[in-house]
């Protein structure tokens, strides 16, 4: 079976004592999403990440919300971030780079990722306040930093003007999908694996 036929659809799970996380992602669906991470506006940003990516995702958390969300947080992103990294398989075919330009309102980001095999990511974005609904702002570096590592990206994302931190946030997954859904795609023309060394 060749690489543009096969379906790439992986299920992950991750149990701690302070977690306990099942992930479902399609990198080839329509972007259908059911998230219940237990954050409200985090449920809607990976609800964001899916329906512009075009990634059918499922997640479910059950965290330590009673301390604060950051558990839940970081494990929601090392699971998603394992699942994209092994759905890529061994990445032949595969764009391999996707960038991605957003606004939203005033609020424009950028998000560049290379599926390199070599985690690397730099987070320059602003936080105007501390939260957004229950969601700590701090945590969304957090989140792509995490996610970023686990699925072995090399991963850039820069506000370049913006003052409304929804809108900011918003902007910065949008992005991120954009160039995600660009860098996994299957190119008929790429022979093997899109690098020179013969492997990622």
């Amino acid at each position: 079976m060749s690489s543009e036929t096969i379906r790439r659809c992986v299920s992950r799970a991750r149990a701690t004592r302070e977690t306990d996380i099942r992930v479902s992602i399609d990198l080839d669906g329509s972007g259908e999403s059911r998230v219940a991470s237990g954050i409200g506006f985090l449920d809607h940003m990976l609800a964001q990440f899916a329906r512009h990516g075009l990634f059918d995702l499922e997640v479910e958390c059950r965290g330590d919300l009673e301390i604060d969300g950051h558990h839940s947080v970081e494990d929601i992103a090392i699971t998603l971030g394992e699942a994209i990294g092994e759905a890529v398989g061994d990445k032949a075919g595969l764009a391999r780079y996707g960038h991605a330009y957003v606004p939203m309102d005033e609020a424009l980001a950028r998000a560049v990722v290379d599926f390199s095999g070599r985690p690397y990511v730099v987070y320059s974005v602003l936080d105007t306040r501390d939260r957004i609904g229950e969601l700590e702002t701090q945590l969304v570096e957090h989140f792509w930093q995490s996610l970023g590592t686990a699925a072995r990206v090399t991963l850039h994302v820069d506000l370049l003007r913006g003052s409304n931190q929804h809108h900011i946030t918003e902007a910065v997954f949008k992005a991120c999908a954009r160039a995600f859904a660009a860098a996994t795609r299957i190119d008929p023309r790429v022979a093997g694996v899109p690098s020179t060394k013969g492997s990622l």
